[in-house]
Order: C-alpha cells, then structure tokens, then sequence
C-alpha cells in the first residue's frame, strides 16, 4: 500500500541556459541530477509556464518535483502553486545554494530563516511560512585552515553567484550531485530528523 504522505522538491534557480551552469542554480542541479537518477516522469510545464514538475515515488512516497521557471526572487510563486497549508509545507524540501557553506558541503534543515537568500525568501512570504525543510548546498571556497571565504559587498555577491561554475570546480559538483540525491531519498523515506543524523554526506 503506498504512503499518504507527499514531498514536493523545490530546486532554485534562474530559469535559462544563461543562468544553468552558474553556482546560483545549484538547487536546481541537484533537484534535475535527482530526477535524473530516479524513475520520474517528463517534466511538463505548468502554472502557464511558471515551474516544469515531475512526478514519482521514492520507496512508499509519493514525490513532486518542481523547477521555478521564474526568476529566484519570484520562486515563491512556483511554491504556493503546490503548497496549499501549513500542512503540506512541512513536506515541502526546498534545496538551493548557500554561500554560508564550503563548496560541497551539504546541510539539512527545518525552519530557519532566509539567511538572506531571495528564492528563499520569496518561498516563506509565499507560503506565510518558514517551517518547511532546505537541502543547503555549500558553493564558498575556503581558505588553507578550511574557513569559508565568501564574497563581500552586494557587487561582489551577485557576480560571484552568477558566474559560470569555472572548471576547478566542476568536479566538486558532480560529487555533491551525487551526495544530493542519498539526501533526498533519505529525507523523503526517513524525515528530515533522522536524515541529518545519519552524518555529513
């Protein structure tokens, strides 16, 4: 018997194949590299092109997959097409890049703040909640003693995270996709307290 219980996956990022390969699209890497690897359905456009959406099940869980066509600062209005309660957020993952983070590292969570982030903070105005959780994507370098040195000053900031991923990095993204996707199935089969302790991925 199937699960009642549904996830939505929401990957943010910048609609386009100019904002694709840029460290600002990491949410929406993992969530395409996830349905990749897992047996779900086409993506289809819907809200009159706001999002494209999958769908599929992990284990027992009924799972949708969602990519804001929107830009990152509107990826609430993806979200609330989806989530209708309180409720159903708490089923919502939301996965994006967070500049707090090394390259690499991933980190879950629940109900935390923006931290600045605008998709985010579009998903919590949205909703008119932030108890949902986040799949964070580490996208900072770090100095020698592994500190995180993250850009300083809004300039700064954007072209940072809109620049193409360069080729030194790429490796650490194919691993992290790859890391991203034994996150996400754990979440959605064991909930997101369980999926944290199991350790760092």
């Amino acid at each position: 018997m199937v699960n009642a219980m549904k996830h939505v996956v929401i990957g943010l990022g910048n609609p386009g194949e100019a904002y694709a390969h840029t460290r600002h699209n990491a949410g929406a890497r993992m969530v395409q590299a996830f349905h990749d690897a897992e047996d779900f359905s086409s993506w289809k456009k819907v809200g009159n092109g706001t999002a494209l959406m999958s769908a599929g099940e992990v284990g027992t869980k009924k799972v949708t997959l969602v990519l804001p066509q929107t830009f990152m600062n509107a990826s609430g209005k993806a979200a609330e097409s989806f989530i209708k309660s309180t409720k159903a957020a708490s089923g919502l993952i939301v996965v994006y890049d967070d500049l707090d983070l090394p390259l690499g590292m991933l980190k879950i969570s629940f109900g935390r703040s923006s931290g600045g982030h605008k998709g985010v903070e579009s998903v919590i105005k949205n909703l008119k909640t932030k108890d949902f959780i986040r799949l964070r994507v580490g996208i900072s370098p770090v100095d020698t003693k592994g500190n995180v040195r993250k850009p300083r000053g809004e300039k700064q900031v954007l072209d940072f995270l809109l620049k193409t991923i360069p080729t030194s990095e790429k490796v650490a993204y194919k691993s992290v996709e790859k890391r991203a996707c034994v996150a996400l199935r754990r979440i959605i089969e064991y909930g997101w307290i369980k999926a944290a302790s199991l350790g760092t991925l």
